[in-house]
């Protein structure tokens, strides 16, 4: 039962309000409404081209100062074709052409505008290491090695830590603190406030984004995580690992970092007691197809209960919003798909999408 966009109970025998709505559920299958948990959503618009690639600022390899929620259509194609997949919420990034990329938000896939659609404006800082940032750079005399990528974020996490000791010191006497709109972020994930939520593909890259993270003692995630399988005891050691987020696994092998690409990471990082979530890094593979990954994760050994985690619960809490979605408990949002089948079924239909309470698509072929 939902009232006012909130779970307010669920069982087999609830005393059903005098005028409620009703919807029919026998032999379908309900679900937390899916997350995808890593996209660029709204902010890479699909097949329009440079006029809706709001994706990189690549101006500078360090833009901690931008925002994703600047870049948004809520127009674009993508979040209806999300809405119909069942998928009602999604971590949304610049992108990893810089080694600081600007702050990541989670919001709804459903709204007018992107204020109605914010669950958390600043969900994390993106980062990344590798062969994105060298490649932006290489030709504009920046940085051009991974020695150059892990300096530059070490450069800034420096500078933060400086910027919130002065302004310590300053509140110390009661004088109003120097503010850096740049810094700011990077105190944020000084503080603890958010983590940083890094691009890393091969093992060398993951444990620089380690060794950078412990050193600032920084709260972090690995994003994409594709040779994680070969270094798995390295991950389980890390306290401040909020999770890894594998994928788009559906892709090819585009680039040198990605030859060791597997299936199997998924469910070897997940038996291993790591948090892992599934994304489709949408518009890289469109994020309709965001249940087909947690599909083939099963197939090629994820456990099932762990793979739907993965696209629903832990995909919230690496998202920081699992107090309000990514589980069916009573008092969370009113975020539910409902499915002809299991939606790791190629042949399942979505039935109906509801958001906060509100029904957001239902399949004509099923009304």
């Amino acid at each position: 039962m939902i009232q006012d966009g909130k779970i307010a109970a669920i069982g087999t025998e609830i005393s059903v309000p005098e005028g409620a709505q009703v919807i029919d559920a026998a032999g379908r299958t309900i679900t937390p409404g899916l997350i995808e948990a890593h996209c660029h959503l709204g902010v890479s618009e699909q097949g329009i081209g440079s006029e809706g690639n709001d994706v990189n600022e690549m101006t500078d390899p360090a833009t901690p100062h931008v925002r994703a929620i600047d870049g948004i259509n809520p127009r674009e194609e993508g979040f209806r074709n999300a809405i119909e997949a069942g998928i009602t919420a999604a971590w949304v990034t610049p992108g990893s052409g810089n080694v600081i990329g600007g702050m990541a938000t989670t919001i709804r896939t459903y709204g007018a505008t992107v204020e109605q659609m914010i669950l958390k404006e600043f969900s994390a800082l993106k980062g990344a290491l590798g062969e994105n940032p060298k490649k932006v750079y290489a030709g504009k005399g920046k940085i051009t090695t991974r020695m150059g990528n892990a300096a530059i974020f070490r450069e800034w996490f420096y500078k933060a830590k400086a910027y919130l000791k002065k302004q310590e010191a300053a509140r110390a006497k009661h004088e109003e603190p120097d503010f850096d709109l740049k810094l700011e972020p990077i105190a944020a994930v000084l503080r603890g406030d958010v983590p940083m939520r890094i691009h890393a593909h091969r093992a060398d890259d993951i444990m620089t984004a380690i060794r950078l993270c412990n050193e600032f003692g920084v709260k972090f995630t690995i994003e994409h995580c594709t040779e994680g399988h070969l270094i798995v005891e390295q991950l389980k050691a890390q306290p401040n690992l909020v999770g890894v987020i594998i994928g788009p696994t559906m892709s090819a092998k585009s680039k040198v970092e990605l030859s060791e690409k597997t299936w199997e990471t998924a469910g070897i990082l997940a038996k291993a007691g790591l948090r892992v979530a599934l994304q489709t890094d949408h518009p890289v593979i469109p994020v309709q197809y965001l249940p087909l990954a947690g599909a083939y994760a099963v197939k090629n050994g994820m456990d099932p209960v762990l793979a739907l985690r993965a696209i629903t619960l832990s995909a919230a809490e690496i998202a920081g919003v699992a107090d309000r979605v990514g589980s069916l408990e009573v008092g969370k949002d009113a975020d539910i798909a409902i499915f002809t089948g299991h939606p790791f079924d190629v042949q399942t239909h979505t039935v109906a999408t509801i958001i906060a309470g509100e029904v957001v698509y239902r399949n004509p072929k099923f009304a």
